[in-house]
């Protein structure tokens, strides 16, 4: 198994790196205290290539591999996690642009996503359910040549700063569970959309919120993959963005660990360094090994997918793992830090914050763990073992 990047690949790593560390990291702080992200940073990435680098090149894309993404991914959210949102973003959200929607709609919106000059969202959250994804409530009703689409989605990253967004909603059977669901490509300017943010105590740039259909029309040719078939195929995605995910955890645990390493050398305790007590070298070693296998697991788990080779099981031990380990990696940094880790001048409160919003969003651990038990004995893993409540379906 190869998980040594490429010449290629290493060089667009440094790349990011560089970037990352000259014009990222001296403004996380300031910047994570507001509700938006800067548009010339995001202009600045995507210039240099680093906005989803894999998709086609038809559109603009390098067709690059996932695990360059991955690479990118982690440099980013070293030195700012909330701006890792704009390449994993760019990457799901464009590669379900650029297969699902027309060619003309792909052609208009994944070249902007690259260059940085659009933010595509996904509408899929809904206020009466997060984990049960497929039981949508906002319609989508037939009107004329198109459809009207009436109802809220929430928990949105960049609610109220995305250019566009893919929208699932119910076209039919309101018992039906996925099946009965459609995606639409929705322009998150027209008439009858209105978006707010939330005040959350992490990724405040990324700028969670609702958006708020009121019967906005969306032309037949705005719809993504098949009527009422939307939500399996088009979900498949998430297999690549939960390890990109992983990698943005890791990125951001990683950046406390080495400030950490660097602490307890120069701080003296009894006449000695602290790094020499074993108290406070131990845990460092330790989130070092989790550090090391975690990340060779979503190496691995994007390889696996530039080979064509399943990967959902890996995909979801990616997503539940890493941000509850990495929380915990920062948190061990925050107390060896002593009182000084407990003021804001110190960036692992925000990391912390950060992070801990992927312990919940994009799926959470017992989701992750069905998905799992599910990948290694079928979907009997899924059923209820409670006669009242009968078996899942």
């Amino acid at each position: 198994m190869q998980f040594q990047p490429t010449e290629d690949q290493k060089t667009f790593r440094d790349l990011a790196a560089r970037f990352a560390r000259d014009k990222l990291a001296p403004g996380y702080q300031k910047r994570a205290s507001g509700h938006t992200f800067d548009r010339e940073l995001i202009r600045e990435m995507g210039a240099l290539g680093l906005i989803a680098p894999d998709l086609p090149e038809e559109y603009g894309g390098l067709g690059l591999e996932s695990v360059t993404a991955g690479l990118i991914v982690e440099e980013i959210a070293y030195a700012d996690f909330n701006a890792s949102y704009i390449q994993l973003l760019g990457s799901l959200m464009g590669g379900m642009v650029a297969k699902h929607a027309s060619s003309e709609i792909a052609a208009e919106w994944v070249p902007k996503v690259i260059s940085g000059d659009a933010v595509i969202g996904l509408g899929l959250t809904e206020p009466r359910g997060g984990s049960d994804a497929a039981n949508l409530q906002l319609k989508a009703e037939k009107f004329g040549n198109g459809w009207r689409l009436s109802g809220e989605k929430t928990s949105m990253s960049f609610a109220d700063q995305a250019d566009a967004a893919v929208v699932f909603a119910r076209t039919s059977n309101p018992e039906g569970g996925s099946r009965g669901v459609s995606a639409f490509f929705v322009d998150l300017t027209e008439k009858g959309i209105s978006r707010t943010h939330f005040d959350d105590i992490g990724t405040k740039p990324v700028g969670r919120g609702s958006v708020f259909f009121d019967d906005v029309y969306v032309p037949a040719e705005n719809m993504m993959a098949e009527q009422d078939r939307a939500f399996g195929s088009i979900m498949a995605g998430f297999d690549f963005s939960r390890a990109l995910i992983g990698l943005e955890c890791l990125g951001a645990a990683q950046a406390s660990i080495d400030e950490t390493w660097a602490y307890v050398q120069d701080r003296e305790a009894f006449g000695a360094p602290l790094v020499q007590y074993q108290g406070v070298s131990f845990p460092l070693t330790e989130a070092e090994t989790q550090l090391t296998m975690m990340r060779q697991l979503c190496y691995y788990t994007l390889n696996l997918r530039d080979q064509n080779l399943p990967h959902t099981s890996e995909a979801a031990m990616c997503k539940w793992y890493l941000p509850k380990t990495c929380c915990e990696i920062i948190h061990q940094c925050l107390i060896l830090h002593g009182h000084y880790g407990y003021t804001t001048d110190l960036p692992h409160h925000q990391r912390y914050n950060d992070v801990l919003g992927l312990q919940i969003g994009d799926g959470t651990a017992q989701i992750q763990k069905l998905v799992i038990a599910r990948e290694k004995v079928g979907r009997v893993a899924l059923q209820y073992d409670n006669k009242s409540k009968g078996a899942a379906k």
